[in-house]
């Protein structure tokens, strides 16, 4: 398995719009598990291909607490959205960041799995908002781009002191 690197806030690469998945072969299965991989690393519920610098449309989920209800959306769109729900949002391409956004609280999906099937779902609650954020990376959007200026210029600048902070330590 590879661990891949999570492009960060303001990389102008994650604001890529996406092209759909025409191949599901071993190599995109491959991708699909090495992305669970990176996201469980560094402790995500889910990853976007944007955000390892994969612009393709697909993300990898899991919100289980035990790793144990991997799902990958290739070529998702959301049929419907029902319902308001916000929680505190974070992202793995702006850590240590968080903010309330405002989502649908139920969303119908349509996509494709790994070996390319069709199939559509129901979620809600942390899933649907799981689906929600990690779809608009596909579409070069970020979480961020729902709040005011003043939070978008905080997260900037907390970005700006992790980069300073990995320099100093020779992170990165």
């Amino acid at each position: 398995m590879a661990i891949y690197k999570v492009l960060r806030y303001p990389d102008e690469r994650l604001r890529t719009e996406c092209v759909p998945v025409t191949e599901f072969d071993d190599e995109f299965r491959k991708t699909a598990d090495d992305m669970f991989e990176t996201m469980y690393k560094n402790e995500g519920v889910g990853l976007a291909a944007p955000q390892v610098n994969i612009h393709r449309r697909f993300v990898v989920i899991d919100c289980s607490e035990d790793r144990s209800a991997q799902l990958v959306l290739a070529n998702p769109v959301i049929v419907s959205k029902t319902g308001t729900a916000s929680i505190d949002e974070g992202c793995l391409s702006i850590p240590e960041f968080r903010a309330k956004v405002k989502r649908a609280e139920k969303v119908h999906v349509r996509a494709q799995d790994r070996y390319g099937k069709e199939f559509e779902m129901d979620a809600d609650g942390l899933l649907a908002i799981c689906i929600q954020h990690e779809l608009d990376h596909l579409e070069g959007k970020l979480f961020i781009d729902y709040l005011p200026q003043f939070k978008k210029d905080r997260a900037l600048k907390l970005m700006k002191k992790i980069e300073k902070e990995e320099k100093e330590e020779g992170k990165r």
